[in-house]
């Protein structure tokens, strides 16, 4: 018992010492929890991520209430000397204070969660992870209508959501609006062509039209707005050099979103070439999902 209480006066008197035991402590038992969180498996769960992100985070507050603890008297010390440039601490360290604060805002204000769908500026991707500075997303390829992963991890500073307005677009995850338009220079009556397009269209949506529209329920109620629909959508308008422009939108599947389009495009252009046989006109496609 005397040899027990020894080694605790030497572990107070010398608290480097202390620190140090209690950082590699909380550090292999941190490793541990979340090496039986991931398990063998090669793909993480959302479940998992959750967890693995509440374990990072509870052992980093941990550590610096058992650190503030343990070096209070220290503390209390260091900053009476540092009462005379604290405002020169505090321009410093701003960003750093904005990155706490944005957490704190993202915190309270539950604009998303891991495993949803944000976009953040220019960026937009699935929340992989979160803590006090900064948030891990997995870059997802909006802007050119594939909703793929690019393979892209960035790391976002907590300290944006001060600059830019976070979207979240986690019911995208399962469905999404796809826009895309046609565009042909020539100008011809296109308005006999859409009844038969828009037959094509819905025998290529026959399959998932009935989930669509309970999906596209569900959305309407949790938002408590009034949106397009789950059926297809298609208009004509013209460009500034007297081009038509066919758009189309359709609520579809997201993994499918870059198959339908291929195909609705292939029937346009079947029906545009019977339609108007002596044509020359060449036709250009785009995406229009910004």
């Amino acid at each position: 018992m005397e040899k027990v209480q020894a080694v605790i006066d030497f572990l107070l008197a010398h608290k480097v010492v202390l620190t140090v035991i209690v950082v590699m402590i909380i550090s292999g038992i941190r490793r541990i929890t979340l090496w039986k969180i991931r398990g063998e498996v090669d793909f993480v769960t959302e479940d998992q991520r959750k967890w693995m992100s509440r374990t990072k985070n509870g052992t980093f507050a941990f550590t610096v209430i058992l650190l503030f603890m343990l070096w209070q008297s220290e503390i209390s010390e260091f900053a009476l000397s540092v009462t005379a440039i604290a405002v020169a601490i505090v321009v410093a360290s701003k960003e750093i204070i904005l990155c706490f604060t944005g957490s704190i805002q993202r915190a309270s204000s539950r604009s998303f969660r891991i495993g949803d769908w944000i976009e953040v500026g220019k960026l937009s991707g699935e929340v992989i992870e979160h803590n006090l500075m900064a948030t891990v997303i997995q870059e997802i390829d909006l802007y050119h209508g594939n909703y793929h992963y690019t393979g892209k991890t960035a790391t976002l500073p907590n300290s944006m959501f001060f600059s830019y307005p976070v979207k979240n677009l986690n019911f995208m995850k399962r469905y999404v609006y796809h826009n895309f338009t046609i565009v042909v220079p020539e100008f011809v009556n296109l308005y006999p062509m859409l009844p038969g397009i828009n037959n094509k269209i819905e025998q290529h949506c026959h399959y998932f039209s009935e989930v669509a529209k309970r999906y596209n329920a569900i959305i309407e109620k949790h938002a408590g707005v009034d949106l397009p629909g789950a059926e297809p959508h298609i208009h004509i308008s013209s460009g500034a050099t007297g081009e038509q422009v066919v758009h189309f939108m359709i609520f579809c599947p997201t993994e499918n979103a870059v198959h339908l389009e291929h195909l609705i495009r292939q029937d346009f252009m079947t029906q545009y070439e019977a339609t108007f046989p002596n044509s020359k006109t060449t036709m250009d496609v785009a995406n229009d999902n910004d």
